[in-house]
């Protein structure tokens, strides 16, 4: 590494730099909307549950807008189990998000701590 100007060791510092930052960004970013989703999928599946321990003659509406249309029972559980499964697999894939910008933000870390320890001291 003595062989590179010092000018050049600058600009790959700060692009490692800069890595490490944009990954952690982007980590949290991703875990506020992991705890989004999935804050709305308890709401679901509490919502789910609620309907389904009604009895079968009961009126079901959903809101529209400013208005609540009626909507028979088997087509908004329907509704509802189709949601949960689109935020579960929102979540998965989230998840997998997650867990690539922490092994990218580790690896930028990592190469920045390799530099400042095989750095020479003056």
């Amino acid at each position: 590494m003595a062989s590179l100007s010092d000018d050049t060791l600058r600009k790959i510092l700060l692009q490692i730099q800069q890595t490490a930052v944009q990954s952690q960004r982007a980590l949290n970013v991703s875990m506020q909307q992991t705890s989004v989703k999935e804050r709305e999928r308890r709401i679901l599946q509490l919502t789910i549950d609620e309907i389904s321990q009604m009895k079968g003659d009961v009126n079901l509406y959903k809101g529209v807008g400013k208005m609540f249309m009626h909507v028979p029972r088997d087509v908004m559980e329907g509704e509802l189990k189709a949601q949960e499964k689109e935020l579960s697999d929102d979540i998965t894939s989230l998840n997998k998000k997650s867990k690539y910008l922490e092994k990218q933000f580790n690896d930028a870390q990592a190469q920045l701590r390799d530099i400042f320890h095989h750095a020479p001291k003056q």
